[in-house]
């Protein structure tokens, strides 16, 4: 199993703030880690697999690149209208595909997503 996965971020409040706000996750840790950062995790959908707010010393080159993280969506479409509506960037609108249909969401550190159906 896969407990969670790091997303390096500038601003770890703002990215909790975007991250719960408009994406939804929930809080599952938030305390501090070190003298000049904080260890946030957190809880995505039904999943049992979380991700983490925390960019390692000399690690920053990481913000803002493509994850490499799938995010699932029973409809992507309706899901896009919804979080385009909250103020959520998209680096490519859905797309429909053959084996389903999928975009690629930013976060405020432009750190990619894909949202995908299948």
């Amino acid at each position: 199993a896969i407990k969670f996965v790091s997303v390096p971020v500038r601003d770890q409040q703002r990215s909790l703030e975007f991250y719960t706000e408009k994406l939804g996750f929930r809080v599952i840790t938030d305390q501090p880690f070190g003298p000049d950062q904080r260890w946030i995790e957190l809880g995505v959908g039904k999943s049992g697999a979380g991700i983490t707010l925390f960019t390692p010393p000399g690690q920053e080159g990481r913000i803002g690149q493509f994850t490499g993280i799938s995010l699932l969506a029973d409809d992507v479409l309706t899901t896009y209208r919804e979080l385009t509506q909250k103020g959520v960037k998209f680096a490519r609108e859905p797309q429909v595909e053959d084996w389903g249909t999928s975009a690629i969401l930013l976060d405020p550190d432009g750190n990619q997503f894909v949202l995908s159906s299948a």
